[in-house]
Parts: structure tokens; sequence; C-alpha cells
């Protein structure tokens, strides 16, 4: 069940003039373009959030200690 919630909103007049324009354009509520701009942000930060971390599992039993002390590239020179 998708569930909303009423807030406030504090924002600069022109930004709110130029949503407001856009919603007139495609002939809908301002509340729908300003929902679609937080769940846009909340998408980005959920994303920022999530773990750069791989996860591995080596077929011929070398040690991940042994895989990450070789150079990843050749020397400089």
């Amino acid at each position: 069940m998708n569930q909303n919630r009423r807030t406030t909103l504090r924002a600069d007049k022109a930004s709110l003039e130029t949503l407001e324009r856009e919603a007139r354009r495609r002939g809908v509520a301002l509340t729908v373009l300003l929902a679609e701009a937080v769940d846009e942000k909340a998408a980005t930060l959920r994303a920022a959030r999530r773990p750069r971390v791989g996860l591995g599992r080596s077929t011929e039993g070398a040690a991940a200690a042994v895989l990450a002390s070789e150079p990843v590239a050749e020397p400089y020179s």
C-alpha cells in the first residue's frame, strides 16, 4: 500500500514558478511534480548509500590476500 504524507515546503519563488509552469504545460497539479522531484531525490540518495563492496569466490583456491598483493598495473618507467 502506497502511503502519502503531507508536509510544508519552503523553496525559492523562481524555482516554484518554474515548476508551476511545467505542471500547467503537462496539465497536472503542482503536487504531482513536487512528488516526482522528491521521489527522484530519494532514489538518488538511496543509490549513493549502497555499499560498494564486491563479493567473490576463488575457484582455484587462491587466497584474497595473495590476489590483493599483486600489482594492478605495470610500474611506471
